[in-house]
């Protein structure tokens, strides 16, 4: 037997590749399949089942592609109704894998479909859980992004995760695997490790979630507090995972269509596709298509995609280095962003070649505008989020969060210059194109961010441990 996370950090998702005496299983695949059918195929094995824990909101899954391509069956826990062929498992439903056995353990909650699966080993012994975004390490799944009926509150949902978990979960050894869907930096939990691997009983002990003592009214208030909204493209991404979608292979030959500078200009006048840059912050900040957004690969891109541009369904225009189309055009069908026409033949360098207008982002150093900050003389505005501007900000800074900014362009000055900055440069530059698109041109961008800032010496406020916000 073998188990292999398959770990994608950008979108902190695990999948899970499963093999035992040349059967294989794959849980939660994503959207680009070959890694699967490569991998099966050079352990000489069959990929036999592909199980769902549930339907995603913020990736959009393998499952469709991978089982046209392997024949393999999609396998869901109960309540699941998708619009293609599957395998509706019910409770305690056991699925043979070589010499091992998967058993379904209907846990709803985070969905009312979510299922944990449990791994039973050549010895009938329960070895590993693959829990999908019912429990993560150090949290659990939020109950607040299901498609669910109108009179289900995320309370609803919350009281019967705690059911889910203290009647399917707690009960298991505490020498089990956990294997979760996400780690930190996913949309799907609040608080969550770093680590993507731990033993159940070693969650027991110090997931806030799993407390022997807590009762279900202090589980329900602790899960759905401070709660951020849901980012905007979540639900098409499930839509996607229940009604299918198109095989990637389709979406990178429709996407990786070559324009010259005039062609792309005439592409984003009459379609009026987004042009998104994708190079490093830096790059952009020194000369980039005018009204485009920037979004780089460095950073956590998928994400950013998803909860600013929101429509999957918005036409997309692509600025990258020579080489990066095809990795942009599958980041971004990952999160469900399939509209992408074309891309800058030559990239930026040809658009300045052509003699076309570009447009510029006045940036400046921590050290440079230390003065200024520290006297309060210019407005400053923090684009961090929520917990990072509550634990420690510059005296006197704004804050309006780079994941809400397009709700709340109002608050920037129109005519006053005013400062803008992250933790470390990423987020400021996405924000400042974003306002910049948006016809907000009076502003200087802080490089290098809080960080910094904090660095040159310019006054923060008193450090509040996040732990206790």
């Amino acid at each position: 037997m073998q188990i292999e996370q398959i770990y994608t950090g950008c979108l902190a998702q695990g999948a899970y590749y499963i093999e035992s005496d040349g059967e294989v299983a794959i849980i939660d695949p994503l959207r680009e399949v070959e890694p699967y059918v490569a991998r099966a195929k050079r352990d000489q094995a069959k990929i036999k089942y592909i199980f769902e824990t549930h339907f995603h909101a913020d990736f959009v899954s393998g499952h469709v592609t991978l089982s046209k391509q392997s024949g393999a069956p999609i396998i869901y826990g109960p309540n699941a109704n998708p619009s293609f062929d599957a395998v509706i498992a019910t409770d305690g439903q056991e699925f043979k894998l070589g010499a091992i056995t998967i058993v379904v353990l209907h846990t709803p909650g985070h969905t009312m479909e979510s299922t944990t699966y449990l791994l039973r080993d050549a010895n009938g012994k329960d070895h590993a859980i693959f829990s999908g975004d019912t429990l993560f390490l150090g949290d659990v799944g939020r109950p607040d992004l299901a498609q669910k009926a109108a009179n289900m509150t995320q309370e609803d949902l919350a009281g019967i995760l705690f059911d889910s978990l203290r009647t399917k979960i707690m009960t298991l050894a505490d020498d089990i695997i956990v294997y979760p869907a996400h780690g930190a930096g996913s949309a799907c939990g609040k608080n969550m490790m770093k680590e993507t691997v731990d033993t159940l009983g070693n969650q027991k002990q110090m997931n806030y979630a799993l407390r022997a003592d807590m009762t279900k009214e202090e589980f329900v208030k602790e899960v759905t507090d401070g709660l951020a909204p849901p980012p905007k493209y979540f639900p098409l991404n499930v839509k996607m995972n229940k009604e299918g979608y198109d095989d990637i292979e389709d979406v990178i030959e429709r996407g990786t269509k070559a324009l010259s500078p005039t062609a792309f200009e005439t592409a984003a006048n009459e379609t009026g596709a987004l042009v998104l840059d994708v190079r490093h912050q830096n790059e952009f900040v020194k000369g980039h298509v005018p009204r485009s957004i920037f979004i780089g690969l460095n950073g956590d891109f998928a994400p950013w995609v998803g909860a600013l541009i929101a429509d999957v369904k918005q036409p997309i225009l692509l600025v990258t280095h020579e080489g990066q189309e095809t990795e942009t055009i599958t980041r971004l069908s990952r999160v469900g962003f399939d509209g992408t026409i074309g891309y800058l033949d030559g990239g930026f360098e040809s658009w300045k070649k052509a003699g076309k207008d570009f447009d510029t982002i006045t940036s400046l150093s921590a050290d440079q505008v230390k003065e200024n900050v520290n006297e309060e003389k210019i407005p400053v505005f923090d684009v961090r989020k929520d917990g990072e501007y509550q634990s420690e900000h510059i005296v006197g800074a704004n804050h309006t969060s780079l994941s809400t900014i397009n709700e709340h362009l109002s608050e920037f000055p129109k005519e006053e210059t005013f400062y803008v900055h992250c933790a470390g440069g990423y987020r400021s530059v996405i924000a400042a194109s974003i306002l910049k698109s948006r016809g907000i041109h009076n502003f200087i961008d802080i490089a290098g961010g809080y960080g910094a800032l904090k660095k040159a010496g310019a006054k923060v406020t008193e450090y509040v441990c996040p732990s206790t916000l």
